[in-house]
């Protein structure tokens, strides 16, 4: 067979398609790659509208049980969805080319198994996945990573590990609500019978990799790292945090797998339902944000990565990770050498959506009138929008506005606010953009992220609006570039099927980067330049003002925390 080539180190057989799966909260995408890494072909199961029977907003569940913390999805629907969205692309995609599989998933979600490797192994082709899944699962219902029930978890996790800046050292992170441990901790302690009942507990994107190679795959090292139970150095279990979690609990955890690691090859369900070579392998899937790392082909330490979805997540990579109460480290799950540095905002696009609704008539268009019309700085007006419990920093829901004076010296100390109840529609617009991205970059600096970065890439569904790719570009003081298409995460899974493919082939991990060394602009992974920065001392002028009011800002958002905060 022929091959594509580059160089003499990654060859690609030249008639091969490589599928990319990203199950986020919204919805279940796939892209499709050949082998010149060009996208052939895209599709996506929003899960609210293609599958109501769920009864899903927004893709979650909220309170079922009379805890407004809690918010869970069900499993169920994603391997409906998986099926659903198989069945779409078929016309348009021959199967029986694709010689790899992968995905990501929204990261810290849990489902728990009861019997599952039975169920797997002998799943029938003539049936959906659904109605034969329902009794493999002990519980319906899986923890999500909106959720935030797990405050006094955290605390206990946190207190029998040494506090929450050792956990952090120790595991990537300090324990989070969101985090599986403190999720899988609060399932042992209110829901203990589900908890005995479960032989596996696996995160979505583990979930979803089982479905595909009818058994239990291996939760892979760096979504992994979301759970406060891996050691960030060793990429194993650690022992005293399994034990500070819930009993026999490594059990259900099992092995973990490198990111480039082959989960196995594809189950005789897809094989025979959807004519898929028997020879197809499913590299291990990881979280949907170390897939977004992929896709954006992140690779120097100088660049940063903002996504724009249902949250927000700001991402880059170091040689040296700074573990910090702020964010989170991860392995890179294309490179083991170095890691990722993530922070992760839960008030996202369903946040920006709401002010949209509030002050712009529930249009994007006089969203983005309101944003253009308004001065940048906007006469020092700061509002912290959480519609839902945020995560950075740890505040309950609520909406918070003040005007600062500005100081004719420059100085941070001159800075007085004054806490204000509504600001006029054009100024609420531009507070919660502006107000997101001088967050972003403030804990950024304090993560070791480099600031101002050597540029941005921006992805997510927001990245492909001009006005708020500007007002960042100012905000960080560097230009903005953006991808060809904005579902980096499928993106990035397809690609690392193929990255998963080579280092099979070679017995070996190989750097990703030999796919698509000297031309990645003739490929889908290409990226262009959105929003420039300027060199004009008007532009230095304003990156100084930003830099002040950034400054303000989280000397405000502290006072908050220690008012409000759900942890301290």
């Amino acid at each position: 067979m022929a091959m594509v080539a580059d160089g003499d180190h990654c060859r690609l057989p030249d008639n091969s398609l490589f599928l990319g799966f990203d199950c986020s909260t919204q919805s279940l995408k796939a892209t499709v790659l050949d082998a010149g890494l060009t996208a052939v072909a895209h599709d996506a199961v929003h899960f609210d509208s293609d599958l109501p029977h769920y009864a899903t907003h927004g893709g979650v569940l909220r309170d079922p049980s009379g805890d407004p913390g809690r918010v869970v999805s069900p499993p169920l629907m994603w391997a409906e969805a998986l099926d659903l969205l198989l069945a779409r692309l078929a016309p348009r995609v021959d199967y029986a080319r694709v010689a790899a599989v992968s995905g990501g998933a929204q990261q810290h979600g849990s489902v728990y198994w009861k019997r599952g490797a039975a169920v797997l192994a002998s799943l029938d082709p003539a049936r959906g996945l659904a109605p034969q899944l329902a009794s493999a699962l002990a519980t319906t219902e899986s923890p999500v990573w909106m959720d935030s029930s797990t405050a006094a978890q955290c605390r206990e996790v946190e207190a029998a590990l040494g506090g929450a800046l050792e956990l952090a050292r120790m595991t990537g992170c300090r324990a989070h609500e969101r985090c599986t441990g403190p999720q899988i901790r609060r399932i042992y302690q209110a829901r203990r019978r589900v908890y005995d009942d479960t032989e596996r507990i696996s995160l979505v994107s583990s979930f979803m990799a089982s479905l595909l190679v009818g058994g239990y795959a291996c939760i892979d090292e760096t979504d992994g790292a979301g759970m406060n139970l891996m050691d960030i150095a060793t990429r194993e279990l650690r022992r005293d945090a399994l034990e500070a979690t819930a009993p026999d609990l490594e059990d259900k955890i099992g092995k973990l797998a490198p990111a480039h690691a082959v989960a196995g090859t594809l189950s005789p369900y897809f094989v025979q339902r959807f004519q898929f070579s028997s020879n197809c392998l499913v590299v291990q899937w990881s979280g949907d944000n170390p897939n977004s790392l992929a896709g954006l082909t992140l690779s120097d330490p100088g660049d940063l990565a903002i996504s724009l979805g249902t949250s927000d997540t700001v991402f880059g990579i170091t040689d040296l990770p700074e573990p910090s109460l702020d964010g989170n480290i991860l392995p890179n799950p294309v490179d083991p050498k170095t890691y990722m540095v993530m922070l992760c905002y839960k008030n996202g696009s369903l946040t920006r959506e709401d002010v949209r609704n509030r002050y712009a008539e529930g249009s994007w268009d006089v969203f983005n009138k309101h944003l253009e019309n308004t001065a940048p700085l906007n006469g020092g007006k700061l509002g912290y929008y959480y519609k839902e419990p945020e995560i950075l920093p740890p505040l309950p829901v609520g909406f918070h506005r003040y005007v600062v004076s500005s100081p004719a010296s420059g100085s941070l100390d001159e800075m007085v606010e004054h806490q204000i109840n509504q600001f006029d529609p054009p100024s609420e617009v531009r507070a919660i953009i502006e107000g997101q991205f001088l967050s972003m970059r403030g804990h950024a600096e304090r993560c070791g992220l480099p600031v101002p970065p050597k540029r941005i890439i921006a992805t997510g569904g927001a990245s492909s609006n001009q006005i708020i790719l500007k007002t960042m570009a100012s905000i960080f003081g560097c230009s903005v570039y953006t991808v060809q298409r904005p579902d980096s995460a499928s993106l990035g899974a397809a690609l690392r099927a193929a990255h998963g493919w080579i280092c099979n082939q070679k017995g070996k991990f190989v750097p990703v980067s030999c796919l698509h060394s000297d031309r990645l602009n003739r490929t889908s992974l290409s990226i262009k330049l959105a929003a420039p920065f300027g060199d004009l001392e008007e532009d230095i002028d304003l990156l100084n003002n930003y830099t002040l009011l950034m400054k303000k800002r989280l000397e405000i958002e502290q006072k908050l925390v220690e008012k409000f905060g759900r942890h301290s």
